[in-house]
């Protein structure tokens, strides 16, 4: 069950819950949430369930690809790309069409 506090004297009020995960995943999320810069773990959760609410119609899949994009940055496997080069290709693209 969940108990319900007041943020702060300003603040809306929240509500706790207890979320069960592996630890390996908590400690991808633990990862994750510093290299991007949030303040905290909670922070990042707030932040990640506030996107899957807004964005309904992004699915699983397109965050898996997201994830693997990443992943491949981050190992060397893949470089950035900036705007430009995005509209170059895409322009290609549209030229073989």
């Amino acid at each position: 069950m969940s108990d319900a506090h007041a943020a702060g004297d300003d603040g809306p009020e929240t509500v706790q819950i207890n979320l069960r995960l592996t630890e390996s995943f908590l400690e991808d999320i633990d990862a994750t949430w510093r290299e991007e810069g949030f303040n905290s773990r909670s922070e990042f959760l707030r932040h990640a369930a506030r996107d899957a609410v807004k964005h309904p119609s992004f699915t699983r899949e397109g965050w898996k690809q997201i994830a693997a994009s990443e992943h491949d940055l981050r190992s060397g496997d893949a470089e950035l790309v900036s705007r430009e080069e995005v509209f170059d290709m895409v322009d290609r693209d549209d030229d073989a069409e």
